[in-house]
C-alpha cells in the first residue's frame, strides 16, 4: 500500500475513533478542565510506563522538547474549549463545529510550515462553512455560546496541527505524544485559578478524585479515544499535509451525531437545518480526494510529457 493512502486511511480510523469524544465528554459529569485534565494526566502515566518513550526522549535536544511542549499547551486549550463546546450545546454541535478548522488551517498551515499556499484548499476550506451556518441555524439560540466556543476550539486544532505538521518528522510519535501532553497538564494546572475568575466552576474538581462512573468513561476516553488516535495521527502527518488530515476530521462530527442520536437521544434538540449543514461538510470531505487524485494525474502527465520531450532533444 502506499504510504500516503496508508495514511489517509490511519488518519480516518483516528477520527472513527474521536467521534466517541464527544460522546464521552457529554457524559463525563467533571467540568471541562478537570476533564481534560484527568484525560491527559491518564494518558501520560500510561506513556510513563513505555521504555521506548524514555531512550526517545533522552536522545531529544532539548529546543525540540520545548517546542513540542509549546504545542501541548495549545492541544490542551483545544480541548477545554472542545468539550466547554459541548456542555455549552451538546455533543453534535460541539464535534461539528470543529470543521471551522479547515478554513483556518488552510490559511495557517502555509505560514506556519513553509508550504506553498493553495487556493484549492482554502475554497474546500470556505465550502464549509455554509454548511456551519446551517448548523448555527439548526439549534436553538441558548447554544449559541456553545458555538462559539466551538469555533474557538477549531482555531486552536488548526494552529497545533499546523505545527505538527512541521515538527512530525523529527520525534517518536509516543514520546512527542507524552511531551505534548504532559505539558498541557501542566498548563491546565497552571491555569486553573484563572480559569475559575473567567469561568467560576471550572476550577473545580481538578484535583478531586472523579466518580467510579466518571473514572470508567476518562479511561476510554484516555486510552481508546486520546492515545491511540493521537500518536497514529502523527505518524500520518508524515505522508499527508495538515489540511488533509483537518478535513478529514470533519467526519468526526457525522459519527458523533450518529452515535448522539442512538445514546443520547439528541435528535430532539436539532433541526432539518442542522442535517443539511451536515450534508454540505461531507461534501466537501469526499471532494478533497477526488480533487487532490485528479492534480496528482495532471502533474504525472505534465512530468511524463517533459520527460518525453527531453528524450527527444
Amino acid at each position: 500500500m502506499h504510504p500516503a493512502t496508508r495514511a489517509h486511511w490511519q488518519i480516518h480510523f483516528c477520527v472513527l475513533l474521536w467521534g466517541f469524544t464527544a460522546i464521552l465528554g457529554k457524559l463525563i459529569t467533571l467540568p471541562a478542565m478537570a476533564l481534560v485534565t484527568w484525560r491527559m494526566l491518564i494518558v501520560v502515566g500510561a506513556l510513563a510506563l513505555v521504555p521506548r518513550v524514555w531512550r526517545a526522549l533522552r536522545a531529544m535536544p532539548a529546543r525540540l522538547i520545548a517546542a513540542y511542549a509549546g504545542i501541548g499547551v495549545l492541544v490542551a486549550l483545544h480541548w477545554v474549549t472542545f468539550y466547554a463546546s459541548i456542555k455549552l450545546s451538546n455533543a453534535s454541535v460541539g464535534a461539528t463545529c470543529i470543521a471551522l478548522g479547515t478554513a483556518f488551517t488552510a490559511l495557517l498551515e502555509p505560514a506556519l510550515t513553509g508550504t506553498r499556499f493553495r487556493f484549492r484548499d482554502l475554497a474546500l476550506g470556505i465550502a464549509v462553512l455554509p454548511g456551519v451556518a446551517l448548523v448555527v441555524g439548526g439549534v436553538p439560540a441558548d447554544m449559541r455560546a456553545g458555538i462559539a466556543m466551538g469555533a474557538l476550539s477549531a482555531l486552536l486544532v488548526a494552529a497545533f496541527g499546523s505545527l505538527n505538521k512541521r515538527l512530525v518528522e523529527h520525534g517518536d510519535a509516543l514520546t512527542v505524544t507524552g511531551i505534548e501532553l504532559a505539558s498541557g497538564t501542566v498548563a491546565l494546572v497552571l491555569l486553573a485559578p484563572l480559569a475559575d475568575l473567567l469561568w467560576p466552576g471550572q476550577g473545580e474538581g481538578l484535583f478531586a478524585l472523579p466518580s467510579p462512573r466518571d473514572t470508567a468513561y476518562l479511561l476510554a476516553l484516555a486510552l481508546g479515544c486520546t492515545l491511540l488516535p493521537y500518536a497514529l495521527s502523527l505518524v500520518a502527518l508524515r505522508h499527508m499535509s495538515a489540511f488533509a488530515a483537518q478535513l478529514a476530521v470533519n467526519l468526526e462530527p457525522v459519527y458523533a451525531v450518529v452515535l448522539a442520536i442512538l445514546l443520547l437521544d439528541e435528535q430532539r434538540e436539532l433541526t432539518p437545518l442542522f442535517y443539511a449543514g451536515v450534508a454540505i461538510l461531507l461534501a466537501a470531505v469526499f471532494a478533497y480526494p477526488l480533487l487532490h487524485r485528479r492534480t496528482r494525474i495532471e502533474h504525472a502527465d505534465m512530468l511524463a510529457a517533459s520527460e518525453a520531450k527531453g528524450t527527444l532533444d
